[in-house]
């Protein structure tokens, strides 16, 4: 697929991105967030020839679980990217939220710039593949239910993972800027839910919605929603800009639940012998 950004110039994903989630409100520890249902913390490991960080946490039980893989917001991967890996594991994923800025974590605008201006595609990329290899290799994950999530500048990888990644099977992508390149949508072999924001300007409802005519059009599997007076971030409670809106977040996170269990749990168990 194309290592670009399609729908979007540089400039134009730079100021639109402006849009996203208030900066972590303290340091990026490992220390997990809620009791119990998880088992969450920092990690580091070599991955083929990538080095690989970034934040796991872990459902209860014994057994194999579905993975999920979190793609961090342009802050980097604070609490709030850290928490809804935690999210994920308390309703049974192990979910894994990749580090894409080695360890820097932005905590104003003009950081989080810079951070993202000096992310390439191919990096990003590179992580994220050595994200899906890793989930695949461990014992505890069934490979055939895979998928990923990411926010803002994370649904934008997201969904590019979810095309260059044929054993990816669902793709969650929340207000991230679409692929416009014919092979990469052939080539999606995920389901893809998105949730979107009517006000949004980036991506706007109208590419929003050639994204969706070109994926059914290409006979994919895809579940778009536009929330009628949300703008960019509006899950993310956290937004500086008063962008969150609680019911949309609701209402999306749920759609987000139901689609992992159908695609990835649900997709996955054997059948029953008759």
């Amino acid at each position: 697929m194309k290592r670009t950004l399609e729908a979007y110039g540089l400039r134009t994903i730079v100021a639109l991105l402006c849009l996203c989630a208030l900066a972590p409100e303290g340091a990026a520890g490992a220390t997990p967030r809620r009791g119990g249902a998880h088992k969450g913390g920092m990690i580091q490991i070599t991955q083929g020839r990538s080095k690989l960080s970034g934040y796991l946490s872990m459902p209860k039980g014994a057994g194999t679980h579905a993975g999920v893989i979190v793609v961090q917001e342009w802050w980097g991967l604070n609490d709030w990217v850290k928490e809804q890996a935690d999210s994920l594991a308390a309703h049974g994923y192990v979910a894994f939220a990749a580090d894409l800025y080695h360890g820097k974590v932005a905590y104003d605008e003009g950081t989080a710039h810079q951070l993202m201006s000096g992310l390439t595609d191919e990096d990003a990329m590179a992580t994220l593949h050595a994200a899906a290899d890793f989930m695949r290799s461990r014992e505890d994950v069934r490979a055939q239910a895979i998928g990923v999530i990411g926010w803002c500048m994370g649904g934008k990888y997201a969904i590019r993972l979810a095309a260059a990644d044929p054993g990816i099977r669902a793709c969650v992508m929340y207000y991230g800027a679409p692929i416009s390149d014919e092979t990469a949508i052939h080539g999606l072999q995920a389901a893809v839910l998105g949730n979107f924001g009517a006000e949004d300007q980036g991506p706007t409802p109208e590419q929003v919605r050639e994204f969706e005519a070109a994926l059914k059009k290409a006979e994919k599997k895809v579940d778009f929603k536009i929330y009628p007076g949300a703008g960019h971030a509006f899950a993310n409670v956290n937004n500086p800009w008063g962008g969150y809106r609680a019911a949309p977040a609701k209402d999306a996170w749920r759609r987000t639940l139901d689609f992992l269990n159908r695609e990835l749990k649900r997709a996955s168990l054997p059948s029953r012998a008759n």
